[in-house]
């Protein structure tokens, strides 16, 4: 319906008064669309698909992570192994911090290597401290990753807890706890550039070998309690290295 407006007898419609031509001038633009409205109807479905896969592996990781913390009831007895395959080893869940005696020891993991040059010579690398590279990649960082903070770690409790004094392994998850150590430190050799260094180009790693380095946290000035700081070493035996993972991890 045309309103007129006071003082003159112009008539103009609902888009605002005339202008100089005397049309209606058009209204103020729609603000631009921004995030996911701006895309395409196409991208605005693949972007809803995306997140809804993302909320789905969030929702059952946490799932997954609760029913192996929980007691033991009725759905772990059924799926638990299932469970297992999902949390070991990456997500493996400990009370140590909490513990009422907690960890009271420092330890390192180091690693070498035997090496193949291009020319077939075998040579021996020396130890890598391959914890003290994740702390110093740690420290200054505001926001350290969790493969920095944790993946060696957990790995060598992995291993630990699956084998025995002479590192023989127990139960099934041994042969797993192994092959993971021994790719992890595969993989940080070979980005140290350990077969480079000690055999030039075309080095190969053929054996690995790790170790931990203990030593006990000293006690504070005002306890009596003795301690030695001594560092004790645990040395594994050399593991060959399958030709898939000899360039830095599997392939």
């Amino acid at each position: 319906m045309d309103a007129y407006d006071e003082g003159s007898n112009a008539r103009h419609g609902p888009d605002g008064p005339p202008g100089p031509s005397g049309l209606a001038e058009p209204g103020p633009p729609d603000p631009p669309r921004s995030g996911i409205a701006a895309l395409s109807l196409p991208y605005q479905i693949g972007v809803a698909l995306a997140l809804a896969v993302v909320a789905i592996g969030v929702c059952v990781h946490i799932a997954m992570t609760f029913l192996h913390v929980a007691p033991a009831n009725t759905v772990t007895k059924e799926h638990g192994r299932a469970v297992d395959d999902w949390i070991y080893p990456e997500f493996e869940q400990n009370w140590k911090l909490f513990a009422p005696n907690p960890l009271q020891q420092n330890i390192s993991i180091q690693a070498r290597a035997e090496v193949r040059g291009a020319d077939g010579e075998r040579l021996s690398t020396g130890w890598y401290d391959l914890s003290a590279e994740d702390g110093r990649a740690i420290d200054g960082n505001l926001l350290p990753s969790h493969t920095q903070q944790n993946e060696l770690r957990r790995a060598w409790d992995f291993f630990t807890a699956t084998h025995d004094s002479e590192s023989r392994p127990v139960g099934l998850r041994g042969s797993l706890s192994e092959s993971y150590l021994r790719r992890i430190v595969v993989m940080r050799l070979d980005r140290d550039d350990a077969a480079g260094a000690s055999a030039g180009d075309g080095g190969v790693i053929e054996r690995v070998q790790v170790r931990s380095r203990t030593t006990n946290v000293p006690p504070p000035k005002w306890s009596r309690e003795k301690v030695s700081t001594t560092p004790s070493y645990r040395e594994l035996p050399w593991w060959p290295v399958p030709r898939d993972e000899a360039r830095g991890g599997v392939r």
